[in-house]
Parts: C-alpha cells; structure tokens; sequence
C-alpha cells in the first residue's frame, strides 16, 4: 500500500518544513518531497495543515488505560497498555516491571516475548526496573523485593524474542562483571534507585552502564564535595538520561540546570506512567498500596511518589513551556534521541527515506489529533 501525508508541516527530526509531502509504502517511508502533488496511485492523507512529527518513544511505562504490568503481566494486559499511550502521540514503548518476585520476572518476560511474535504496535521490548536495587533508594518499589542478583537474571534478561531490553540496578549493589556482561549481551544498563557515590557511578559507567532512569529521583544528589549518581549523569558525555517533566518529580528550575550541563542529544523524555493514564478512574492499587493521582501526582498514602499521571503528549507540552527548549529539540527528546539510547536510530525517530513510518499529527498547541505505525 502507497500513502502520501500532505498539507502540512513535517518535522523531520532535523528541522520543519513546508511544502512538503511524505510518500509511504507497505509502512516505510520512501520520500520526503518537496511538492504537496501526490503521486498516482496513492491513498492521499490531508494533515489539515497539521505538524506531522515522528512519533513518540517511551522508555518507562509502568501502565496505562487501568492496566498495571506488574498485575498482570500477560498480552491483553500489554495491548491495554499500548492503546492508552498511543492516543497521547506514544507509537513505541517499553512495558516497565518494576522490583517483584522471580516468577513474576519471568511472566513478564514471557509476555513480551508473546507480544513481539504476536505483532503488538507499538511494542519493543522490555524495561526491568529492579529488583537488583538500593532499599535506601527504594522509592515505591517494595522493600522485600529488592534483593541481590537472582541466579538465573542473566540469562532471562538476554533471552531471545524480548526486542530491546533495559534494565535498572543499583551500580553499588551489582557487581562491574553482571553490569559488562549485560551490556556486551546488548541489554541497556541503567542506574536507579541507587545511593553510590560518584567512583562507584563511574565505576557502573565504565562497566557498561548508558543510561539513568528518572534523573534526580531515587539517587544520590549533587553536592560540593560528592558528585554522587547526579553529578556522574550530568558530567558523562555518552550515557543518556531520562527526566519525567511533570512538576512534580523535578522541580522545572533543576531542569534548566540540567539541560544546561548535560551534552545535547542525551535527554530524553519519559513518562513513568501508571495505570492512570488514559483512565477515567485515576486510582489504582501497587502491590498492595492504594495510590491516588490528583493534580497529575501519583502518590501513596504516605506521600510517597508512585510512577506519574503523565502521558508523552504532556510531557513535550510541559518541555516547550517549562523549560524554554525548542520545539525541534523537545520532540526530539521525545522521539529521536530515546530511539538512539534504544539503538534504534537508523530505524525511528525521524520522517526520512527508510525509517518506519511512525508518525504523530499535532495541532498548535501540540495536541494529538492521529497517529500512526508502519503506516497504519
């Protein structure tokens, strides 16, 4: 099937651009053009003078539309979650289970592997949030389940049919082999929910750690005389970090200042979203504690913050107003630079010939008004 998206802006992850048109078939782009004339032959698609961007990818989802992986880490779950995320611009995501028991590691694993063979859009791979942690750093996460590393995680982590696997230690409490041996297996080796200094977040970076979930939250601070998690995020020129922009998990000026040290094209946008998103009941139940989300905030009884309310829709809205980034640059962090920390760049993140045709139309106040992946 041939397409062609005209009428619109399109941002093609370097810049935007008028007067374009975007030719499509059986799901890949073919052309970017500079006429608005389709060809013959093609299912024309009006953008209404719409902003038609790459389509955005989430790294950390821990649910969405009621669903909660960890409850139900299974297929129905993973497509409940996949449609709640794609409304809000989401055409790629990583379904999150955060610190639980062996067995459920397992289910999930073979859930997403179920998921990929089943052709879920939108799904590619899988984000382990723990168990491997700091109980110092434990945040929500269930104090007895964070434990050292199970016999068997190696091989679960780097089994075959899972896409793209991420997973977040705690660099202090796993050893330099487990971290190298993950990353040489391909797996993504986050820092989490982590108390190390600054040598041991180096010593985890050396390893073979390229990112750090959730910037700020759950790890050691910057400070004048220890670095700590922060300081080594910020200063390394080739790990990625993820921030959660929703007021609640960061302070907007903290930011700024991050943006500012941190080498462009290694921020990225992600949501850490809860059951939610994409729900009308905006409670939910994690591992056994009532969480509420009013005002965006996803909270325990005590206080404590539970994942987010936040969709990736927002979070650019959020970018845009709050952060005095670009417009390019902020759907960027939503789309390209995330698709480079997965390894998948030469395949996402941009509107160019042979990229997947992944897309998100927005309006001017960067609502999403459709979506589409692989063309559909």
């Amino acid at each position: 099937m041939r397409q062609f998206f005209t009428n619109g802006r399109i941002f093609s992850g370097d810049q935007i651009v008028l007067g374009y048109g975007v030719e499509v078939e059986d799901g890949v782009v073919v052309a970017l053009s500079p006429s608005e004339i389709p060809p013959e032959n093609c299912e024309v698609i009006d953008l209404e003078g719409h902003l038609l961007a790459p389509g955005f990818i989430d790294v950390q989802v821990n649910g969405g539309g009621g669903a909660l992986f960890n409850d139900s880490p299974d297929v129905d779950c993973l497509e409940t979650i996949l449609k709640a995320h794609r409304q809000f611009g989401t055409t790629s995501l990583l379904p999150t289970f955060i610190s639980d028991d062996w067995d459920g590691m397992v289910r999930a694993a073979r859930a997403v592997q179920s998921g990929i063979e089943l052709g879920l859009p939108g799904l590619r791979g899988v984000h382990f949030e723990g168990p491997y942690l700091n109980v110092d750093r434990k945040g929500i996460h269930q104090a007895e389940q964070i434990r050292t590393v199970d016999d068997a995680a190696l091989k679960l982590l780097t089994s075959d049919g899972l896409g793209v696997v991420v997973t977040t230690v705690a660099p202090e409490n796993v050893s330099s082999a487990y971290i190298r041996s993950l990353a040489e297996a391909g797996v993504r080796v986050c820092a989490g929910h982590t108390a190390a200094t600054y040598e041991q977040a180096r010593a985890g970076l050396d390893a073979g750690i390229t990112g750090f979930t959730h910037l700020f939250n759950a790890m050691s601070p910057l400070t004048s005389r220890e670095p700590g998690v922060v300081g080594a995020a910020l200063e390394d020129t080739v790990s990625w970090v993820g921030i959660i922009v929703d007021g609640h998990h960061i302070h907007f000026a903290s930011l700024r200042v991050a943006l500012a040290a941190k080498k462009q094209g290694k921020m990225m946008l992600v949501t850490d979203a809860m059951p939610s998103v994409g729900a009308e009941n905006k409670n939910f139940t994690l591992q056994g504690q009532l969480i509420t989300a009013e005002g965006g905030r996803c909270q325990s009884a005590q206080g404590t913050l539970a994942g987010s309310d936040l969709d990736m829709a927002g979070a650019v809205r959020n970018t845009l107003m709050h952060l005095d980034v670009p417009l390019e640059e902020t759907l960027r962090m939503a789309s390209l630079y995330p698709a480079s920390f997965l390894g998948l760049d030469d395949s996402l993140g941009r509107i160019a010939v042979g990229y997947e045709a992944d897309f998100v139309l927005l309006d001017e106040e960067l609502n999403v008004k459709s979506t589409w992946i692989a063309g559909s």
